[in-house]
């Protein structure tokens, strides 16, 4: 009787949805996954940062140049108990972000705690 049920499913519920992985740019890597993502809310843009970081300019606020992940075992320096530090790559060493344990501020104003930052200029988004 299970594989009678199992067979009237919704068949969008067995097709999964495409994953996204990201990659060091440099030496093609995995470093984070569609499911390691920490969302946040979007901020005020300019409004959330000191006066000498505003522009004069009205306009939309840009999209988040960062993904925020959770603690993964290829970051070393979190491992190693830093309570701030760069993020490497750990097969080519490369700079992709940084993390801190008290939190970071997003490009669009967000403030996110604890932050583990990717640069999405350093990543490259691959669609499985």
């Amino acid at each position: 009787m299970q594989t009678a049920a199992a067979s009237n499913s919704d068949p969008a519920e067995t097709v999964p949805k495409p994953q996204v992985i990201y990659r060091c740019k440099k030496c093609r890597r995995i470093v984070a996954s569609e499911e390691t993502i920490v969302p946040h809310e979007r901020g005020k843009g300019e409004e959330c940062f000191k006066w000498k970081k505003r522009s004069d300019a009205e306009r939309e606020p840009p999209e988040c140049s960062s993904i925020f992940v959770e603690s993964m075992k290829w970051m070393q320096s979190v491992q190693e108990g830093f309570v701030e530090e760069k993020l490497q790559c750990i097969g080519c060493k490369a700079r992709l972000g940084s993390f801190n344990w008290a939190g970071l501020q997003c490009n669009c104003g967000a403030w996110v705690t604890p932050a583990f930052q990717l640069h999405k200029s350093r990543l490259d988004e691959c669609r499985i």
